[in-house]
C-alpha cells in the first residue's frame, strides 16, 4: 500500500470514527411529566409504585430519560386547578391525571398538552372524551367504569352479605364530579330491592363525624362508600368508623378493606393503573391521544374482610364467600 493511500485511509477512518463517536455521544432527550393528584401520596403509593415499574419496563426511567413533577393535592380538590396550571406553566410534555377531579382539572388547563387520565367514571359524561373508541382531543387513558351500573352491583353485593339489610346509609362527596352518576346509579338499584337509601355527605375529614352521626339517627343497618378519591386518604379512619357504629361497609377500593371495611368490589387498582403508563409510553413516543382508545377493565374483583365480618359478629353466606376472589382473614 503506497503511504498516500495509507494516509487517505487513516483520515477517513478518523472522520468515520469521530462521526461515530458524536452520535454514541448525543444527549439523550429527557421528557418531562407531570403527575397530578388528590390524594398524598402515602394513601396511593402502592398505585404509584405500580405505574412506575411499568414505566421501567418500557424504558422510561426516572433521572436517566424521564423526569416527573409531582403536584399533591393533599386530599383538597380545591388545589387541583392551580396545580394544574402550575404543570402547563412548567411545560410538562404530558400530565397523568389519576381520577376525574384531576382529570378534569388538567383539561381546563390546557387543550394542546396530552393527558393521560387514571380512573374515572364515565368520562364521556364528565366531558372528557368524544367518545370512548375516538377520544378526539388531549385527553386519554382507562376509565374505572365505563358507565355507573357498578355502584348498584355494589349494593346487591352489600345487601347478599347483610340480607337484614333494609336501610343502606350512601357516603358521598358532593365535591367529587361524578358523585351524581354514582347516586342516580345506587338509587336506581335501591329502588329495584326494595332498599331505603340514606345520602349522607362528607367533603373531607372534618365531616366524617357528623356524617356517621347521621347514620346512627337514621338507623342505617349498613354503610356503602361512593368511589371518591378524598376517600382513599382516610380509608383508616373511615373503616375504624364503620366498625365503631356497627356498619358493614361495602367500599370501591381493595385498599379500603385492607385497612379494615367489611367489602370491596372494584378493579384491583394497583394492577390496572400499569396500564395507564403504556399510554404514557405511546404518547412520548409520537402516537395522539385523540386516536388512542380509552380502556375499560375487563374484570372486577369482590375482596372480603373476614376479620372485620367477624367483629361484627356477621356471617357471610358461604355462596357470596365462594365468589369472592379474595378473602382477607
Amino acid at each position: 500500500m503506497s503511504s498516500r493511500r495509507a494516509f487517505v485511509l487513516m483520515i477517513a477512518g478518523g472522520m468515520l470514527g469521530t462521526r461515530i463517536a458524536a452520535k454514541a455521544q448525543q444527549p439523550v432527550k429527557v421528557y418531562r411529566l407531570g403527575y397530578l393528584s388528590q390524594p398524598t401520596r402515602e394513601s396511593v403509593a402502592q398505585a404509584v409504585d405500580a405505574f412506575l415499574k411499568k414505566l421501567r419496563e418500557l424504558g422510561w426511567i426516572e433521572g436517566q430519560n424521564l423526569v416527573i413533577e409531582y403536584r399533591w393535592a393533599e386530599g383538597d380538590a380545591e388545589r387541583l386547578p392551580g396545580l394544574a396550571a402550575e404543570l402547563v406553566r412548567d411545560k410538562v410534555d404530558l400530565i397523568v391525571a389519576p381520577a376525574g377531579t384531576a382529570a378534569l382539572a388538567a383539561k381546563k388547563a390546557t387543550s394542546t398538552i396530552p393527558i393521560v387520565m387514571i380512573f374515572p367514571i364515565d368520562p364521556v359524561e364528565l366531558g372528557l372524551v368524544t367518545s370512548l373508541r375516538r377520544p378526539g382531543g388531549n385527553v386519554t387513558g382507562t376509565t374505572f367504569a365505563a358507565s355507573p351500573e357498578i355502584f348498584g352491583k355494589q349494593l346487591q353485593l352489600l345487601k347478599e352479605a347483610v340480607p337484614r339489610a333494609s336501610r343502606v346509609a350512601l357516603l358521598e362527596n358532593p365535591a367529587d364530579p361524578t358523585w351524581s352518576v354514582q347516586h342516580t346509579s345506587v338509587e336506581a338499584a335501591a329502588r329495584a330491592m326494595g332498599v331505603r337509601l340514606q345520602s349522607t355527605t362528607a367533603r373531607g375529614p372534618e365531616e366524617l363525624d357528623a356524617a356517621f352521626a347521621a347514620m346512627a339517627r337514621e338507623r342505617a343497618d349498613a354503610l356503602l362508600v361512593s368511589g371518591s378519591s378524598v376517600y382513599i386518604v382516610h380509608r383508616k379512619r373511615l373503616a375504624e368508623l364503620a366498625l365503631k357504629h356497627r356498619l358493614p361497609s361495602m367500599f370501591s377500593y381493595r385498599e379500603m378493606v385492607e385497612a379494615g371495611a367489611l367489602m370491596g368490589y372494584a378493579v384491583n387498582m394497583s394492577d390496572f393503573i400499569g396500564r395507564s403508563a403504556i399510554y404514557v409510553d405511546k404518547i412520548l413516543r409520537g402516537a395522539s391521544p385523540a386516536d388512542l382508545p380509552v380502556e375499560q377493565p375487563t374484570k372486577f374483583e369482590l375482596v372480603i374482610n373476614l376479620k372485620t365480618a367477624k367483629a361484627l359478629g356477621l356471617t357471610i353466606p358461604p355462596s357470596l364467600l365462594q365468589r369472592a376472589d379474595d378473602v382477607i382473614q
